[in-house]
């Protein structure tokens, strides 16, 4: 059904390389980057070809398998990523494709990869002997065009959740502007909150909810229930809704936020310090404010240190931002308007992600014959 092949080209015979990528969870085999030869390491190449079967042999256990597609037509990649065709007569590889796509192939692959590491390697020829249903080539292509139709309405859905952010994100931009319908008045965040830590001393047999501060203003998570043995730390603090939160480390990433109703009560290291907001500053506007790629770069000209993923931004530091601030009422406005984007974004997403749910049981349901192609073509 498939036989490997080696397309070897000798880097002393290239100017460049135009190198190819395997992304993780089935993501496709894509163009990575182009290189001068000069600086490739090695002296062999391989090159791809449409329709080709492309897998990163050390990350099997992450899915990432493909098939080549116009973008990678005739890209190279190294010994690390196997190359391999099928025989048109059995298979297509759109239907090779789709059953990367099964939970029941990653597992199979996952499972005969060998090593020690996460970073398990899948020979050839166990990847090749995993088995398969194959059904006649036109019921292939029946199943091929039933996914396909569902999986073209959920890259829709991505791309019209993809184009709202890109609104959110410009919208957001207006909040540093000087002025937004009213006169906004520049102010530095020490003026607009103040650091206000509560700690708790750490109690064995008692049970805390821990929280962690997401990148990019996007909220917290939670990280679970510790009990109070379970940490080196004598105390915690605590953080409280509608506290302003933020991670000393890696500020470039934008770890702060705005504490949400759910959080409230959750403990946290000394390394994420807590803010409250002055009276007239609106959560709801503030929790945009943190979502502002400005507002991350103003936390990565201020962090101090030597060490690239050591360095902290201490709460004085970030204290010291100014930014435009409206009157209250149309910080409540402002707000209130991109929680509208980002309510649509949201159902959006959600039913992105219920499509490839439905996707992911229709085609195991047809590869297993479990679910019949004439009635699943009705269905979509």
């Amino acid at each position: 059904m498939t036989t490997q092949v080696s397309r070897e080209v000798r880097v002393e015979d290239l100017t460049e390389a135009r190198y190819a990528g395997v992304r993780w969870h089935v993501g496709g085999v894509y163009h990575r980057e182009t290189v001068p030869a000069e600086k490739v390491k090695g002296k062999l190449l391989y090159r791809i070809k449409r329709d080709d079967i492309v897998y990163n042999r050390m990350w099997a256990t992450k899915a990432s398998f493909g098939v080549v597609k116009d973008d990678a037509d005739g890209c190279y990649v190294t010994n690390d990523f196997p190359v391999l065709t099928v025989n048109p007569e059995a298979i297509l590889p759109a239907y090779v494709e789709a059953i990367f796509h099964t939970a029941s192939f990653q597992s199979e692959a996952a499972g005969r990869a060998v090593g020690t590491t996460e970073r398990r390697r899948l020979h050839v020829r166990d990847f090749a002997n995993i088995p398969v249903v194959l059904p006649p080539l036109p019921v292939q292509a029946r199943i091929v065009e039933v996914i396909g139709a569902v999986g073209d309405l959920v890259t829709v859905l991505d791309a019209e959740a993809d184009a709202l952010e890109g609104v959110y994100l410009a919208a957001t931009s207006l909040l540093w502007l000087t002025s937004q319908g009213h006169e906004a008045e520049a102010r530095s965040l020490g003026d607009v909150m103040h650091l206000d830590v509560m700690r708790t001393p750490m109690k064995a047999g008692t049970v805390y909810r821990l929280a962690g501060v997401l990148n990019a203003g996007k909220g917290l998570v939670d990280k679970g229930e510790i009990d109070g043995a379970d940490t080196e730390y004598t105390a915690m603090n605590v953080i409280r809704e509608n506290q302003v939160v933020m991670r000393k480390l890696t500020a470039w990433e934008g770890p702060i936020t705005v504490v949400p109703p759910e959080f409230d009560g959750f403990v946290a290291s000394n390394e994420f310090p807590t803010f409250t907001l002055a009276g007239d500053i609106d959560p709801g506007w503030m929790r945009h404010v943190c979502r502002t790629p400005r507002l991350w770069a103003e936390m990565q000209n201020r962090v101090v240190g030597t060490v690239q993923r050591r360095k902290r931004l201490n709460p004085d530091q970030l204290l010291s931002v100014a930014l435009p601030v409206p009157p209250r009422p149309e910080q409540e406005k402002v707000a209130e308007a991109l929680d509208a984007i980002e309510g649509q974004i949201a159902v959006i997403r959600t039913e992105a992600t219920s499509l490839r749910k439905t996707r992911e049981a229709l085609l195991s349901g047809l590869l297993a014959r479990t679910i019949d192609i004439e009635s699943a073509e009705l269905g979509v």
